[in-house]
């Protein structure tokens, strides 16, 4: 009597996870129609590694362009920009890497607070969160019933359990909460990589030759910049390329003239 009655109830258990997984494929489907009938399926944009590599790079090729155009404007040595211009690169370079660590470290802190908050609910009220996981499938198209089955069958597992409930609710993934080293890394190789570009040609030469070089240079990875931002951004490669090489151009300009109106003399 006792093994038919433990036969009973896993069966129960095995028709209700049947039950369940065929409620996500339904799910599933019921969303990839909804695609289909006019609702686009939207690129992740927060994040990627590809991003955040072209932003580096366009800060780091302003920041330094308009400095050492900046510097130059006001006639100095050839051997005194390239020093200015690699000081810039070093200094842009540490800065947006200890700053890109500590934001990520904060952000990194704060999802875990949250999962620690999601976790101890899962455990303390159960209930309730069944509740809220049914009801979030019921809004996403699931019928009640097999939205109380969706849910009961992730909150068995605590682990599934939280999992479910950061992705659906906190729209995070708890085993991608993003690496502080990695992301100050990144951010330290690729501004370096854009503010060595109008550099280059003050560690070669000098003078009038230097600062065309420089300048050619700048434009032409700006507008690479801009055109590489386009994949992001869906606009026309030739507008966006326009638009970073403008703002470029502006910053320099600024920074140029400054220089020439202020002068080595002005400093002295």
């Amino acid at each position: 009597m006792v093994a038919t009655s433990k036969e009973s109830g896993s069966r129960r258990v095995k028709g209700a996870a049947t039950r369940a997984r065929s409620s996500r494929h339904r799910l599933s489907a019921t969303s990839s129609a909804r695609r289909s009938h006019g609702e686009h399926h939207h690129r992740k944009v927060q994040g990627g590694a590809a991003r955040a590599a072209v932003f580096g790079m366009s800060d780091g090729l302003v920041t330094n362009v308009s400095l050492i155009l900046g510097v130059a404007g006001a006639h100095p040595s050839g051997n005194l920009v390239a020093l200015v211009g690699l000081a810039g690169l070093v200094a842009g370079a540490c800065s947006m890497a200890a700053g890109e660590f500590v934001s990520m470290q904060a952000q990194s802190e704060l999802l875990q607070q949250e999962l620690n908050f999601e976790r101890h609910e899962i455990s303390s009220r159960p209930d309730q969160e069944l509740r809220e996981l049914q009801h979030l499938y019921e809004r996403r198209g699931l019928a009640p019933e097999e939205a109380r089955q969706l849910a009961s069958a992730m909150m068995r597992d605590p682990d599934m359990a939280l999992e479910t409930h950061a992705r659906e609710e906190l729209g995070i993934d708890p085993e991608d909460l993003g690496s502080p080293v990695q992301a100050a890394v990144s951010s330290f190789a690729t501004f370096a990589l854009g503010a060595v570009i109008p550099l280059v040609p003050w560690l070669v030469t000098s003078g009038g030759a230097a600062l065309v070089a420089s300048v050619v240079a700048g434009a032409l990875s700006a507008m690479a910049v801009g055109a590489a931002l386009s994949v992001f951004t869906g606009r026309p490669w030739w507008r966006s390329a326009l638009r970073q090489l403008l703002w470029a151009s502006a910053a320099a300009a600024i920074t140029w003239s400054v220089g020439r109106a202020v002068g080595i003399s002005g400093l002295s």
